[in-house]
């Protein structure tokens, strides 16, 4: 996460509005070719896979709705009030490393070898996702120090799921794929509906070939980390 934020929060600050289609790609990247196949291969069998899928679509929907009733609530009382996703991306974020925790705690439960190894592809995988969470709070209307915080928090799932993990290994791995599959739709959810109707407002030929460029780095993300596990 720091070392995260040291790109996220210094050198790629000033271009936040250009990297939320790199938020973009690495969400949709990770949702759609890492987190939904791995709910799968642990055991989820497709058909419930994709009704998980829906229900979180759904119930992300009603929660940015909420969101918004109390944004136009907060700002009609002089209040200031952040953007729907920055609280979705913190909970999309916050299951995805409660998981990572329960996984990590279940690979050095096996061996001290294949934790190391696991923690690896962890890292591998999170210092990228990272990056687009950071610009997808700053997008948000986050300050910098305040979207480290938040991040910070989201982050200490990650101990939460290895500590139950640790004590509670065969309960907790039951219900993995599920989490997996419900952060999976929290991601295509903010991708979807909130991050790409605010690249439609740039029109000119020159800035939809420079989101497209920057949509396609960020799917080919999840696909180098993989080089990494």
């Amino acid at each position: 996460m720091i070392l995260a934020a040291t790109v996220a929060l210094t050198f790629l600050a000033r271009f936040t509005n250009r990297m939320v289609a790199f938020a973009v790609g690495v969400l949709l990247g990770f949702a759609l070719t890492d987190i939904f196949p791995e709910a799968i291969n642990l055991g989820l069998d497709i058909t419930t896979a994709g009704w998980v899928l829906t229900a979180g679509i759904m119930s992300f929907f009603l929660l940015e709705k909420l969101a918004l009733w109390r944004h136009d609530h907060a700002t009609a009382l002089g209040h200031t009030c952040y953007k729907p996703q920055v609280a979705m991306i913190l909970l999309g974020d916050g299951m995805h490393n409660f998981v990572d925790g329960i996984l990590l705690a279940a690979a050095f439960l096996t061996d001290w070898k294949l934790g190391w190894t696991a923690a690896i592809a962890i890292t591998a995988h999170e210092i990228p996702q990272e990056i687009s969470d950071f610009m997808v709070l700053l997008n948000g209307g986050l300050s910098k120090k305040r979207a480290l915080y938040l991040n910070a928090l989201s982050g200490a799932a990650m101990t939460l799921g290895g500590v139950i993990g640790w004590l509670s290994l065969s309960h907790a791995h039951n219900a993995i794929p599920y989490v997996l599959t419900f952060t999976a739709s929290s991601f295509v959810y903010i991708a979807v509906a909130d991050l790409l109707p605010e690249l439609l407002h740039d029109r000119k030929p020159r800035d939809m070939f420079l989101q497209l460029a920057l949509m396609t780095l960020g799917l080919s993300v999840p696909a180098f980390a993989k080089f990494f596990e």
